[in-house]
């Protein structure tokens, strides 16, 4: 092995210690709740549920039936249901994961 490479290699040694160093202190310092967040989710979550999400579904509906139309094929139209049922269910699944306890 060169010296070069041990050198470099070194360095990212030293950087990934302190980057885990640095993530584990700021995990520790924020929090469990991370209330700094909740508008955030809250935006999106009424992105995903609201008129933005339904827009994109129907959108990749219409998407997977024109490339499907043009390929003589169902499966893009099918992906696209799947990808709008997904979306408007996604939501829901993902908050109920996250606020379950055990």
């Amino acid at each position: 092995m060169s010296n070069l490479l041990k050198i470099m290699l070194g360095r990212v040694g030293v950087v990934g210690v302190g980057a885990g160093l640095m993530s584990i202190t700021t995990m520790a310092s924020a929090g469990t709740t991370g209330p700094e967040f909740q508008g955030l989710f809250d935006m999106m979550l009424g992105w995903a549920q609201g008129y933005l999400g339904k827009a994109l579904a129907i959108a990749a509906f219409l998407v997977g039936a024109i490339v499907g139309f043009a390929k003589s094929t169902a499966m893009p139209a099918l992906i696209g249901i799947v990808f709008a049922v997904l979306f408007s269910i996604g939501p829901g699944v993902i908050t109920g994961m996250m606020t379950a306890t055990i």
